[in-house]
């Protein structure tokens, strides 16, 4: 088990490696994406365009360039090229936003995927299985913005039933903070409770056919028993590890969508921002930022996996 945990470890480690690399070469490599000519503005001459590329270094050898960028990173020293800003504290900033929007989400999508799942999978092939495929269909369908943009206007706007966006700190006032968020939870966790319920379903559905769920009705267990205690439990496996992932995506970004069409002014819609002005360090920053999350979340999930079913570690 701890070899295991360990050569995880290490492959996290080169994963993390790899994206930071690939995500500052892929900027390095946009045309006209000389970060010089942004910082000393469209009136500048070429003295003064060499000057700063000797005081940030974008003189330097890519190896070199990469390199103290990778340093600033870590020391926490990181500054936006276009508004100068130390780009961690921008983010630590921007996190209450998404982390409010994605553990208020991630609940809902986790519950009401369980719930519609098992309940397709127990009434498969009945009129209720039909009408959850088709609610998970046109969920799945719906894009976000699309389904936000309809959220907003119909229930903020006309009606006045809820805000129309922006963001309350839940320390300010709880109560304030929920009725604010209630839009953008359903906007974004409509998408994955269509995915989690199909997936289950089918999982349910696969695992029925098997030997130990044979065996244990056999022994003369109630189907409610054979369900909650081996075909659910282990059915969710895959639905945990779904979870951690997505959970992990929309922390490090994954809510750009969302945060825009609501405004919330999270971690995404700052990373948006920056692509839009090709400002490498915070888009650069908030990649690895998203990645160490998806990345440790995914590694957290296969080591408690391998510890509650040891094939897997040897098959890792």
């Amino acid at each position: 088990m701890a070899r295991f945990a360990v050569r995880r470890l290490f492959s996290c480690i080169a994963l993390l490696f790899a994206i930071s690399i690939l995500t500052f070469l892929i900027f390095e490599a946009i045309p006209n994406g000389n970060p010089a000519l942004r910082l000393a503005g469209r009136t500048a001459t070429q003295a003064q365009i060499d000057a700063i590329e000797r005081t940030w270094g974008f003189n330097k050898p890519i190896y070199v360039q990469y390199y103290r960028t990778m340093e600033k990173i870590f020391s926490g020293t990181v500054i936006s090229y276009t508004q100068q800003l130390n780009v961690e504290n921008q983010i630590v900033q921007d996190l209450p936003p998404t982390l409010s929007l994605a553990i208020g989400a991630g609940i809902i999508w986790f519950f009401f995927g369980v719930v519609f799942g098992v309940l397709a999978a127990v009434r498969a092939g009945r009129w209720l299985d039909r009408v959850l495929t088709v609610l998970s269909l046109i969920g799945v369908s719906t894009p976000v913005f699309f389904l936000g943009a309809i959220l907003s206007f119909y229930l903020g706007y006309k009606a006045g039933i809820f805000p129309n966006g922006d963001y309350v700190n839940i320390t300010t006032n709880p109560i304030q903070w929920a009725y604010h968020m209630i839009l953008p939870w359903c906007a974004l966790s409509a998408v994955f409770v269509g995915v989690y319920s199909r997936v289950l379903r089918s999982t349910i559905l696969d695992m029925n056919n098997d030997d130990f769920v044979r065996t244990a009705r056999a022994k003369g267990l109630s189907e409610r028993q054979v369900m909650v205690r081996h075909v659910l439990r282990n059915s969710l496996i895959p639905i945990v590890s779904l979870w951690g992932l997505d959970f992990a995506s929309v922390i490090g970004g994954g809510a750009i969508l969302t945060e825009s069409v609501f405004n919330l002014q999270g971690v995404g819609q700052y990373a948006a921002q920056s692509v839009e002005r090709l400002d490498v360090p915070p888009v650069l920053v908030i990649t690895m930022f998203g990645a160490f999350f998806v990345v440790l979340l995914g590694a957290i999930v296969d080591i408690v996996h391998a510890w509650i079913d040891p094939r897997v570690r040897l098959s890792a």
